[in-house]
């Protein structure tokens, strides 16, 4: 990429290693293939005019979120030779911006999945607001769980740059990531979140509709007082979404009443796609 500049910190050699496999998603590979498969083919798509740059996928266990996040993941396009921006909350480590790695790649049951090493370089020379920091990174669940669905779509050919948001400015992060965007007119963004917690299930459905509604409607101060662990990625592509002119869609909307688990205590999952216009 042209617009590279070399920083004051390189990318290691390191791998991440999953933390999560076991917990989240089953650790055998052949088990963990089978049941993103399975998601994915039971999305059924509503039509989708234009190509899609971006979708909200779930983050918690398969067995609650795994089939909504099938609709996130069958709406992308083909992920041959694109970098994808995924974009996600810190649960574990307080981060003041937005945490990068110098890992080369992340990897999973499914194998390795490699870092976009210019891209984070550039990011963390670019503006401050983006730090390399893997210790945040380290047992994170937020942005390894949307791997092995990519690593089913199209096992290789592809490169993510990982993004984890901690206390920062989402309008900011977009007004930095717009460049990056524009020099690379084929990235792809994921963001990973989950929606409103441990309500019962019908206030989480009224919780999480009128969020959503807000979403798609492009109503960024409705959107930031919901209760989405991941609203500040969210939020960024909202801002990145009106920059761009795609357009916001709902592809699925459940939470672990309708999937595992009982409807006291729920946690609410959409599926969401951004279209260029």
């Amino acid at each position: 990429m042209s617009w590279f500049r070399t920083p004051t910190q390189t990318v290691s050699e390191a791998v991440r290693p999953p933390a999560v496999a076991g917990a989240f998603y089953p650790a055998s590979p052949d088990h963990l293939r089978a049941q993103v498969e399975a998601y994915l083919a039971a999305a059924k798509l509503p039509p989708l005019s234009g190509e899609v740059r971006a979708v909200i996928a779930p983050h918690a266990g398969y067995i609650y979120s795994g089939p909504i996040a099938g609709y996130s993941f069958a709406a992308l396009p083909s992920l041959q030779n694109r970098t994808i921006y995924l974009m996600g909350p810190a649960h574990y480590t307080p981060v003041y911006g937005v945490a990068t790695c110098t890992h080369r790649a992340f990897e999973t049951p499914l194998g390795q999945v490699p870092v976009a090493v210019e891209t984070a370089e550039w990011l963390v020379e670019r503006d401050s607001i983006f730090l390399f920091d893997d210790q945040a990174h380290a047992p994170e669940h937020s942005l390894e769980v949307e791997l092995p669905f990519l690593q089913v779509r199209e096992p290789t050919g592809w490169r993510i740059a990982p993004l984890l948001f901690g206390n920062v400015n989402p309008e900011k992060v977009a007004a930095a990531l717009i460049d990056a965007l524009g020099n690379d007119p084929d990235a792809l963004i994921v963001v990973s979140s989950d929606l409103s917690h441990y309500h019962s299930y019908g206030q989480a459905r009224r919780l999480d509709e009128t969020f959503l509604q807000a979403l798609v409607e492009g109503d960024a101060a409705t959107v930031a007082r919901g209760e989405a662990c991941g609203r500040l990625p969210i939020l960024t592509l909202m801002a990145l979404a009106q920059q761009f002119g795609w357009r916001a869609h709902l592809l699925d909307y459940r939470n672990s009443g309708d999937t595992a688990g009982d409807r006291q205590r729920v946690v609410g999952y959409a599926a969401v796609a951004f279209t260029a216009t």
